[in-house]
């Protein structure tokens, strides 16, 4: 057994005292669904309902060891590390100072103080977490604070490979294929340098959202690259630029070991496993069963673990997630509707809806000329199919109409 592994194994042992390993169970329904021997690592189920909570650990662990001085912790998180920091603090009882945007969620920060009680302060500073970040180095230059990274740090990244090493154990052997979100890269290179230093078999593959592809444009560039935009709907795993240490466990990696997803997808497995199986994703816990779609030609047979990395999922962003799908999935569209202003008119096109059809926003925008409105209007129905008889009705009827569901611009200001 090399270094690391002996490490990883060790730092699992010592996570007992805090918390037990997280399930893996087999789950019947994608089985099924994908022809494949499909398992779960429900790192959802963690104590802080992610597996950020072994990172932080296992560093601050560490550094206890090493510095029995060492009394403050610091970090900068609007989320699952913040969380993970603020549980191992008040386990070592040890002070820990979270710096948290100011348009962080109030859960999010109720939440921190709950798993971190009177051991955490939480800093809230800067609408943007640059700026966060920055607060909070500064904050450990002038206090002499430990910084915590939520990734970029072989400790994090020992404490994240424990996941490798529940999954072998509760399986009882290697499997074929794990599939793994990225954001930072933490979890993915933790997990990576286990399986290749006890050198299985075991195929990896690797998912994040499409708004914040750092892996995939780390491995095109030679170098972690920074991205020029960033969508943050995929709150755990959008990273504008992939780790220094966590690319150089994963830049052997090749293109095709790595898939990115849209953000709207990502809301339909949201909504299938909650529906189906109830369990509760957040976007980033759900990525790894999501790319599950594309990986069904190549898995038929195979034993598959995916990582279902969090499950901090708000209840008050259900609604976006729903539309999120349903657009996707093409059963909802918005119109922007000129109808004529004239008797009859409304119930003309109301008789185009079908049986499926469902009117969920109807509104009148302005009258633009004498002879006609504009409404805005959005459909919902039970086959995308619906949408082609519709439109020729519409068509048909003389009815000028544009489709803006997907004109992000224009229905960021209306939907």
């Amino acid at each position: 057994m090399s270094d690391f592994a002996k490490k990883a194994r060790a730092a699992t042992s010592s996570m007992r005292r805090l918390f037990p390993a997280t399930p893996l169970q087999q789950n019947a329904f994608l089985s099924e669904k994908y022809n494949a021997d499909i398992w779960l690592k429900r790192e959802d189920l963690s104590p802080v309902r992610s597996y950020k909570i072994r990172g932080a650990f296992n560093a601050m662990r560490k550094v206890l060891g090493g510095k029995p001085d060492q009394k403050t912790f610091v970090c900068a998180s609007a989320g699952n590390h913040a969380q993970g920091v603020a549980f191992v603090c008040q386990y070592f009882g040890v002070k820990g100072v979270i710096f948290m945007p100011v348009t962080t969620p109030q859960q999010k920060i109720d939440k921190t103080r709950v798993f971190g009680g009177n051991a955490v302060e939480i800093v809230l500073t800067g609408d943007y977490f640059d700026v966060t970040l920055a607060a909070a180095q500064e904050f450990c230059v002038q206090s002499g604070g430990h910084f915590l990274s939520p990734f970029d740090d072989p400790d994090v990244i020992e404490g994240q490979s424990s996941v490798a090493v529940e999954m072998v154990s509760q399986l009882g052997r290697a499997p074929d294929l794990v599939v793994l979100p990225v954001g930072g890269g933490g979890l993915s290179s933790g997990v990576k340098s286990y399986f290749d230093d006890v050198r299985t078999s075991t195929a990896l593959h690797f998912v994040e959202p499409a708004g914040g592809a750092s892996l995939r444009a780390a491995l095109a560039n030679g170098a972690p690259i920074a991205l020029d935009h960033v969508d943050s709907f995929v709150d755990g795993a959008a990273v504008a630029k992939i780790g220094a240490a966590t690319f150089d466990v994963l830049k052997g990696s090749t293109l095709d070991q790595v898939t990115a997803i849209s953000e709207d997808r990502i809301c339909t497995t949201i909504l299938e496993m909650l529906n189906i199986e109830g369990i509760v994703l957040e976007p980033a816990g759900a990525l790894a069963i999501d790319v599950l779609k594309d990986l069904e030609s190549s898995i038929e047979g195979k034993t598959v673990v995916c990582v279902s990395s969090g499950g901090n999922f708000d209840f008050e962003r259900l609604p976006e997630v729903k539309e999120r799908a349903q657009r996707y999935s093409g059963l909802k569209k918005y119109y922007i509707l000129r109808m004529p202003q004239r008797p009859g008119a409304l119930k003309e096109f109301l008789n185009m809806l079908g049986p499926e059809d469902d009117i969920a926003r109807f509104e009148y925008l302005k009258k633009s000329a004498r002879n006609f409105g504009t409404v805005l209007i959005g459909i919902e129905t039970r086959a995308a199919v619906n949408f082609d008889r519709l439109t020729a009705l519409m068509t048909q009827a003389g009815f000028s109409y544009t489709d803006i569901t997907d004109d992000e611009v224009l229905a960021g200001f209306v939907v």
